[in-house]
């Protein structure tokens, strides 16, 4: 009866040495576990090399609290004797099917039930009889215990659990009188949530829509730290960290809509001066490159705030970027991506170790046991990072947009380009002055369009100046390309208008070797409408290159919902023209229109002098010599001065 009962359950029979010998049997080890313990149910017992095997019950977990730490206690009786959680754990990591208990004998492993707590080792950290876990990580422990039938916890862990909960509703909070914008609702409900996570000692990470303004909502919360009230108290400064690209953007942002902040630009060859200056100011705006060649001075400060832009620069957890803004000092955290995930989970971990240390465990191993578990690991993670994330697309606040975003974008001329814009500048401003002085405005106007142009064209690229030099980059393009490689991967469609087709042509060979799929047309295109036609109906096809004189008018592209104009034409007439192309009926997106202008340049020159000298800004874009007869020889020193 015995024997039968063995081959029911699964064991194999071997044949017996003798004819009165007893029957041996067999089965594959990945089968014992199992089939032990339905031994065990049924009454047997089981000895294993003369040790007993013991069968667990049901496990007993309970959470209790410290002063900034919560211990997870866990015990299994096996037949009267017991082991706490992480004796099972250990011995699963060694890939034991038992665990040795305090008589010596053995107690077989719940491998179903040690599978689904298993991430709580990589997610805390063993102390003694428990699992140790910050007050941060409340939301993943509960949420990896909810299936747990037996959890005593106590009162002040599901506290914290309704606090952690409540920080990721946001509450909209009105900007500061110190922020000379307006927020729109959703920006009033993240500068809420911001300033509700950094009193809690939170890091937040805002990872709205590209568009949705989140510039705008870290500049309102910084303007209500660093307001009247706060000035007589105790100072520290904070530190915006963006690829150098946004650096001239942040700093141009602050000024229009947080004039009284004290801001330092800590980038380039300057910045040995001004290191000791750097508490001297409210916000202190630096690159990534800056952060790793500064580290040790940046290291040293004390900051109200550190804030990442285009925080996937640190998605590597082990790259240097990534270490480095982890040693940052600081009393809030603040990370802004519209892509906080590119590849894979593991950057979050990076993300979320310098925002809040330890919440996803000691190593980006973490993440990826949590996501081995399946759906119920990563909806464990979701829960456990709501309230330390806010995203908001545009379609969720689509009726709180206006129809139409339009913004600058500023970028910053360095190295070779900024010498041969500097060389240019100096040789027109000597040249087109002299002939004026000697021959007048009027009879110089053909030098002096020769000279705007040509300063146009360099604050482009390099290789509209010479044709030798198309191969090199220059800060307009890198900043277009980072704009467009967020745009594609959020999945929007987007026009590049210019009126140089030697510029397209430079934009061309860079969207080529980077397989960019893309539509093309200028003056010389024929088949227009077929052009057209793909960029509207081919999925495949997100990206339409244009020339000012071939699209300006007569286009209808709706599929687009992104507009850049590469070079500024300041002429609120031509630039509504091409955006229109967009924004027309039949549009059913929010439409967004930036235009990239070269800091330093004739370009931003001109930018300032739109609204007072509006006929002269016609005249550097149309090149119509009529206009230049408003021209007057102090707006020509201003533009090449």
């Amino acid at each position: 009866d015995r024997l039968r009962e063995l081959l029911a359950l699964g064991f194999a029979e071997l044949p017996a040495p003798t004819p009165r010998a007893g029957s041996d049997v067999q089965l594959a080890r990945k089968q014992l576990p199992e089939l032990i313990a339905a031994l065990i149910a049924r009454g047997w017992r089981v000895d294993a090399q003369g040790v007993r095997v013991r069968r667990a019950s049901a496990p007993r977990l309970s959470v209790r609290s410290g002063l900034d730490w919560f211990d997870l206690s866990g015990v299994i009786d096996f037949e009267g004797e017991s082991a706490t959680l992480p004796q099972l754990l250990a011995a699963l990591e060694r890939g034991e099917a038992a665990v040795t208990l305090g008589d010596g004998s053995l107690g077989l492993l719940p491998a179903e039930w040690l599978a689904r707590i298993a991430p709580l080792a990589e997610l805390g950290e063993t102390s003694g009889g428990d699992v140790r876990f910050r007050a941060n990580q409340a939301l993943l422990l509960d949420a990896l215990l909810s299936s747990e039938l037996s959890v005593d916890a106590d009162q002040a862990f599901r506290d914290a659990c309704g606090r952690l909960t409540r920080a990721g509703e946001p509450r909209a909070m009105r900007a500061p009188p110190e922020f000379t914008g307006e927020l729109r609702g959703y920006q009033e409900a993240g500068l809420g949530w911001l300033h509700y996570l950094g009193e809690a000692g939170l890091g937040a990470c805002l990872a709205d829509d590209m568009g949705l303004g989140k510039t705008v909502q870290v500049l309102a919360l910084l303007a209500m730290h660093y307001g009247a009230e706060q000035r007589a108290a105790e100072h520290a400064p904070s530190l915006v960290v963006a690829p150098s690209s946004v650096v001239p953007n942040w700093v141009a942002e602050a000024a229009r809509f947080a004039p009284a902040l004290r801001v330092l630009n800590f980038t380039g060859s300057a910045r040995g001066v001004l290191r000791d200056q750097l508490a001297q100011h409210d916000l202190v705006v630096t690159s990534y490159g800056t952060l790793r060649a500064e580290i040790d001075e940046l290291t040293s400060t004390r900051f109200h705030a550190v804030v990442l832009d285009e925080a996937q620069a640190i998605k590597n957890a082990a790259a240097k970027t990534a270490r480095a803004a982890r040693l940052l000092r600081a009393d809030r955290r603040i990370a802004l991506s519209g892509t906080p995930v590119e590849n894979h989970l593991g950057e979050l971990w990076s993300l979320f170790d310098f925002l809040n240390p330890g919440l996803l465990g000691a190593s980006a191993r973490s993440v990826s046991v949590l996501d081995d578990l399946g759906a119920p690991g990563v909806a464990a993670l979701a829960r456990a990072l709501r309230p330390f994330l806010l995203r908001r697309t545009k379609q969720q606040v689509l009726t709180e947009l206006p129809a139409k975003t339009e913004q600058t974008l500023i970028c910053e001329l360095d190295g070779s380009q900024r010498r041969l814009y500097d060389e240019l500048l100096r040789h027109y401003r000597a040249r087109v002055l002299t002939e004026v002085d000697a021959k007048g405005l009027a009879r110089s106007k053909i030098h002096v369009l020769e000279a705007l142009l040509r300063l146009r064209q360099a604050a482009c690229h390099p290789g509209l100046i010479d044709k030798k030099r198309t191969g090199e980059g220059s800060a307009k393009l890198d900043l277009l390309l980072e704009q467009l490689e967020e745009t594609l991967d959020e999945g929007h469609k987007a026009l590049v208008f210019s009126q140089f087709t030697s510029l397209l042509a430079i934009v061309r060979a860079r969207l080529d070797a980077r397989g960019i799929v893309y539509e093309y047309l200028d003056g010389k295109t024929r088949d227009r409408a077929e052009r057209v036609q793909r960029f509207q109906e081919d999925p495949a096809c997100p990206l339409f290159l244009i020339s000012l004189k071939a699209g300006g008018l007569g286009l209808n592209l709706t599929a687009a919902d992104y507009v850049f104009l590469l070079d500024p034409w300041w002429n609120p007439a031509v630039e509504a023209q091409a955006i229109d192309r967009v924004h027309r009926i039949g549009q059913t997106k929010a439409v967004f229109a930036y235009r990239l202008v070269a800091k330093d340049t004739i370009e931003e020159k001109i930018l300032a002098l739109q609204e007072s000298k509006r006929r002269l800004a016609d005249a550097v874009i149309s090149a119509d010599a009529g206009v230049l007869r408003g021209l007057t020889r102090e707006d020509l020193e201003l533009l090449l001065g």
